[in-house]
């Protein structure tokens, strides 16, 4: 019993026993009472309070131990001296104020609140010990369960004493293992990747999930029921699961028992209707349950929800929708009969929202299909509660309801817990495309409490620069439409891959239409301008044959000579094709996408499909005049436990609608299409000037990969370490700027294309030899995927199978004939990204 409590019951006992004696005076006369009470010892309690506990009480001991209760008294002693009652009390001290010595990880406010033991209440040593093993319980639960506590009395003058806990803190003690037993389908260590609670390792320092919380394990355990549920195994049951603190291994074991039960496959799907009107033949479409399908709990739900919505939108509000189950338990089959019919005639007369300290009530009411006034409906209000759920606003989340004024009238009650929304992350790595790089973001997804996400990143590296800010409303025009806006500038040094450097500066406005929860569209508009620009100086002489460096340009001044070996391109030059694209260029575009997603996670999937089509139209304005469309689809499917095989294929295609394409409208693949070559390191090149670095690009491309991720043999799971083994193919080719020409420098295999470029130098002409191949290029390769603390970080290795080697060739370049190896694609066998979030 708290001191609030020993209040209330006090003053209650208070109450009743001066009605009691207001009723004893008038009867008898309140003087004989007191001389029938004699009191004695008292100090700080009222004589006639304590006479009040003897009122109408005949046996000593019943009033011993009544004033006992009351905590007020260290002891109490009554007899009786004929016909009088003496009650002798040694009163306990009051509290004069409570304090925390050596606590450091846990505020002392904050242990305040789980004392009983409050300033100006009643000092006993039963209380101080049972504050000092709630506070032991405390500090186990905040992982620190190897701490020590105690209490002593600090005495004061005129009754009053301090109470002092002294803490001696440990350090973090979490959770040992976690255990199961009756499990045989799925091995214990794919049940704890399904929690979110992880077992203490050497990683335990940066995280906090292995700190023992039994709000987060019963979650946890709910995550694992619906994992069954949705595997087919529909008699699942969590049989017990314990945690008790083992201070010998210096940590929390965590227990659990299972019953599996046998998996179900659906067997006959039905729907029965008793509503006049509605044919059950008609709803069946509605229906995402198939015979022969592996049972689902959650396709059971989406059926009801489709159900529900469709029976409502044809004009019955009242009618429930209920799932009936007939077991085959011999042929393991679970038919399934979706019964439509008039529920009770209930309406909602309030929705409360309550509890949320920061998010707007109408950010929570807009999840709900239903209003005040609507007929009430369980189906649309357990869906309300799983998309709050899924919002990542609250902590937690529970819908209740009470009965209304009337009958039929309902209150639901919406209690959540706001949590922080926001992050302040630096990030810093390396990629081989990008070299090292950082990266500083601000990020709310609950922004005002309006429900808003907002993110503003800079991103600062070796060979990239960059600022972008989005902002995104998921409730347009108070309908489930999400509209928002992206403004962008990045810099990229091209060195690598084409001698020059470019900037984009741009935006783009977006609206997504869900669909269906799996299918939305996404109409877009965006404008961005390029800017091209290729260095010209001593370090990065890439524009010399345009424009020539004295001291550096072969045959300037203070240069060397320039003859058909040393000249303008052999310290490097951009091709003729990147120097038409010098400048700015701005590009106006429109675009829709179709995207598909029934994923069952979007950050480490196991199963489903995700895919997207986006057609770009660019000529609405600006410089640029194309059509583009590009796929990209994804499935994903456990084949073993905790082994997962992923497939993908994607392609696109982009061509001129007005004159020629640029060569930055171009596609511009290597690792992202076929892993194992450079970037930019598939497809068109120019052969001609300076053939190990001018990518052209090219208008159409098409690959695929296979990958089986799996985890490490003898690693803890929630070390996030898994490996992958996969094999990539795929193309880029057709290179669709310039014009053909009859030129006959070019090596065999080259192609040649005119630009109306013109230059000071005749070591180079206007012309590209254009090298693109319509070939396949694969590769395979072995990965190591560390979904780390600090970041995701992916290793790959590949080896190239088939690639475009090049040829050996005669170029006739200013009147002379150069014999060397032309082309060929840029491998790269080794490939590194990833960052660190602190």
């Amino acid at each position: 019993m708290t001191s609030t409590q020993k209040s209330r019951t006090f003053r209650a006992r208070l109450s009743r026993s001066v009605g009691l004696s207001a009723f004893m005076l008038a009867v008898s006369g309140g003087v004989a009472f007191a001389q029938a009470v004699i009191v004695q010892g008292n100090r700080r309690v009222d004589a006639e309070t304590i006479r009040s506990y003897a009122a109408g009480q005949n046996a000593p001991q019943e009033i011993r131990q009544n004033l006992l209760a009351t905590g007020l008294f260290t002891n109490v002693q009554v007899s009786r001296r004929g016909a009088q009652t003496v009650i002798s009390v040694q009163e306990n001290d009051a509290i004069n104020r409570v304090a925390f010595e050596g606590n450091r990880r846990l505020k002392s406010d904050v242990l305040l609140q789980q004392v009983q033991s409050k300033a100006g209440g009643p000092m006993s040593q039963a209380l101080i010990d049972s504050d000092v093993a709630r506070l032991k319980e405390v500090y186990r639960r905040a992982g620190y369960g190897l701490s020590s506590v105690s209490g002593r009395i600090a005495p004061l003058p005129n009754g009053r004493s301090d109470v002092v806990f002294t803490i001696n803190e440990s350090g973090k003690t979490g959770i040992k293992s976690i255990n199961f037993a009756g499990n045989g389908v799925y091995s214990s260590g794919r049940l704890r990747g399904l929690m979110s609670s992880t077992e203490s390792n050497f990683l335990s320092w940066i995280k906090t999930s292995d700190v023992y919380d039994p709000d987060r394990i019963t979650s946890d355990l709910e995550l694992i029921r619906r994992f069954y549920l949705k595997n087919g195994y529909a008699d699942f049951q969590i049989v017990g699961n314990t945690a008790r603190f083992d201070e010998t291994a210096g940590g929390w074991v965590i227990d659990v028992t299972v019953d599996e039960g046998p998996q179900y496959k659906v067997g006959n799907v039905a729907v029965d209707s008793t509503l006049r009107g509605i044919d059950p033949a008609l709803l069946q479409s509605y229906v995402v349950t198939s015979a022969g399908d592996t049972y689902n709990a959650e396709a059971v739900e989406k059926s009801l929800v489709n159900l529900t919505t469709e029976v409502s939108r044809r004009g019955h509000a009242f009618a429930q929708v209920r799932p009936r189950g007939d077991r085959d338990s011999a042929g393991r089959l679970i038919g399934i009969t979706y019964v439509v019919d008039e529920g009770p005639r209930v309406y909602v007369e309030r929705i409360n929202v309550r509890g949320n300290t920061r998010t707007r009530d109408y950010v929570v009411r807009r999840e709900l299909d239903l209003g005040e006034g609507d007929a009430y409906n369980k189906v649309f209000v357990d869906r309300a509660e799983r998309r709050l759920n899924n919002l990542g606003f609250f902590n937690k989340v529970r819908i209740t309801n009470e009965p209304g004024s009337a009958p039929d009238r309902v209150v639901v009650n919406i209690d959540v817990e706001d949590k922080a929304t926001g992050s302040f992350s630096i990030a810093g790595g390396y990629s081989t495309s990008d070299g090292v790089i950082g990266e500083v973001s601000l990020s709310e997804s609950n922004f005002l409490g309006r429900g808003q996400f907002v993110r503003i990143a800079g991103t600062l590296g070796q060979r990239t620069q960059g600022v972008d800010f989005s902002f995104t409303e998921p409730y347009f025009l108070g309908r489930r439409i999400a509209a928002g806006f992206d403004l962008f500038s990045k810099f990229s040094d091209n060195y690598n891959t084409g001698r020059f450097e470019s900037r984009v500066n741009g935006g783009t406005v977006r609206l997504t239409f869900p669909i269906t929860e799996e299918f939305s569209i996404t109409p877009r508009y965006s404008i961005y301008s390029t800017e091209i620009e290729i260095r010209n100086d001593a370090e990065r002489p890439y524009n010399d044959c345009s424009v020539p460096l004295a001291g550096v340009t072969p045959g300037t001044a203070g240069a060397i000579a320039a003859t058909n070996v040393y000249n303008c391109l052999s310290n490097g030059e951009a091709t003729i094709a990147v120097k038409e694209a010098a400048g700015t260029t701005l590009t106006s575009l429109v675009g829709l996408g179709f995207n598909y997603n029934s994923l069952d996670s979007f950050q480490n999937p196991r199963n489903g499909f995700i895919a997207e089509i986006k057609p770009e139209f660019a000529g609405l304005g600006g410089d640029s005049k194309f059509l583009r469309v590009a796929a990209d689809a994804r499935y994903y499917k456990e084949i073993f436990d905790d082994v997962v095989g992923f497939v993908r294929v994607q392609g696109g295609h982009v061509q001129a609608t007005s004159g020629d394409l640029r060569m930055i409208d171009h596609y511009f693949l290597g690792p992202t299409l076929v892993r194992g070559f450079a970037p930019s390191g598939i497809g068109p090149r120019d052969v001609l000037n300076d053939p190990t670095a001018n990518a052209l690009g090219g208008t159409t491309y098409f690959g695929g990969s296979l990958e089986v991720q799996f985890p490490i043999w003898g690693l803890p799971r929630d070390l996030g370490l898994r490996g992958a083994l996969f094999a990539d193919a795929g193309t880029l080719f057709n290179y669709d700027g310039g014009n053909a020409t009859a030129f006959a420098g070019c090596p065999a295999g080259a192609s040649a294309r005119q630009f109306n470029v013109a230059t000071s130098s005749p070591y180079q002409t206007n012309v590209a030899c254009v090298r693109d191949k319509n070939i396949i290029r694969s590769s395979v390769g072995v990965s190591l995927l560390w979904q780390s603390p600090l970041g995701p970080i992916r290793f790959d290795y590949a080896y190239a199978l088939s690639k475009d080697d090049g040829q050996y060739g005669t170029a006739i370049i200013n009147g002379q004939a150069i014999t060397a190896k032309y082309g060929g694609d840029r491998t790269q066998a080794f490939r590194f990204s990833g960052g660190t979030r602190f």
